[in-house]
């Protein structure tokens, strides 16, 4: 991939563990790989064509990792448009690794020991669901913290969590972050100083 010329530029933004932003400007390459089979199993199987996204950080400051992506798809990627398209995608596995998590942890999905595979269906999709709006909410409270609780939370579950938490009652201003550190109280969550913020895990 040091041979191939690169077809433009892509910026990401990010955050990394204490929850700074960063911006990074990736110099991206894209070209086409033959991967062949083993020689005594070259009658049994096919070549494979696969295509190859190398996306690499340009002048990384001091003191944080550059961004390096090597990226194998058997996907098209004939133009830069097609190589960010995908470079867009793999952007989204740390929120998709995120909505997983939710589900073996929070819903305890490996868990289940249900009798038939119906059940094990039905219990899984309603399992889905949750996650997904927790994966939701979390994502919601990092991106938009003061954005309008009602967008979100239904009169009747924003009561349900005033009573949930009396003695923040007073606290203001009561957004989204503080109805959605209520729903996480509930689940365990300490919401001690030291304590990460529950939408930025």
């Amino acid at each position: 991939m040091a041979q191939v010329q690169s077809s433009g530029t892509h910026e990401v933004r990010f955050r990394d563990s204490q929850g700074n932003d960063h911006c990074a400007v990736l110099s991206v390459r894209h070209a086409t790989m033959i991967v062949r089979p083993p020689i005594g199993k070259q009658r049994k199987y096919r070549h494979q064509e696969l295509q190859i996204i190398h996306a690499e950080e340009l002048d990384p400051p001091e003191g944080r990792t550059p961004v390096i992506w090597k990226l194998i798809t058997n996907l098209p990627v004939a133009t830069h448009a097609d190589a960010v398209h995908k470079l867009e995608w793999y952007a989204l596995r740390w929120k998709i690794e995120t909505f997983f998590r939710t589900l073996k942890t929070g819903c305890r999905i490996e868990e289940l020991r249900l009798a038939t595979a119906e059940r094990l269906a039905n219990c899984i999709a309603l399992c889905c669901v949750v996650a997904w709006r927790v994966s939701w909410l979390a994502m919601l409270s990092r991106d938009a913290p003061a954005a309008d609780p009602a967008a979100v939370f239904t009169e009747d579950e924003r009561h349900l969590l005033d009573q949930a938490t009396p003695h923040r009652k007073r606290q203001a201003p009561r957004d989204l972050q503080f109805y959605v550190r209520a729903v996480a109280r509930l689940g365990g969550y300490l919401d001690r100083a030291s304590d990460a913020h529950r939408g930025r895990r």
